[in-house]
């Protein structure tokens, strides 16, 4: 599965999902470090890849577009270091895969995991 990580996730995290067998990269890592959430989402998108984020604004850009892709998986637990949130993406793709294969919005607090299905009508 392939993730690209906004700049609000430990750039670590990158290194430790990639040993775990994803295809991940740090928008840090591919010139994205200052781009807005629209670019990110775009190449997210262009590049079929998982945005993963801290940031709200992403779910609003896509429930106001009519787009399927990307998936978007918001983290709302803040304060995690690289091991524990490349973990905790781990257990949120594992438990969302099928949903977020199709496209979705994700969004992921201390005791629950909400889903919502692009398009968002």
């Amino acid at each position: 599965m392939k993730l690209l990580l906004d700049q609000g996730i430990p750039r670590f995290s990158a290194p430790i999902l990639r040993s775990l067998g994803f295809d991940a990269v740090h928008a840090g890592e591919c010139g994205l470090s200052t781009a807005p959430d629209s670019r990110i989402l775009e190449a997210g998108r262009e590049q079929n890849r998982i945005v993963v984020t801290l940031d709200s604004d992403f779910h609003t850009i896509m429930a106001l577009s009519d787009w399927v892709r990307p998936s978007v998986v918001r983290i709302r637990i803040e304060g995690l270091r690289a091991p524990e949130m490349a973990h905790l993406i781990v257990e949120i793709i594992d438990l969302c895969r099928n949903d977020i294969e199709k496209g979705a919005l994700v969004s992921v607090e201390d005791n629950r995991v909400r889903l919502r299905r692009l398009p968002i009508s």
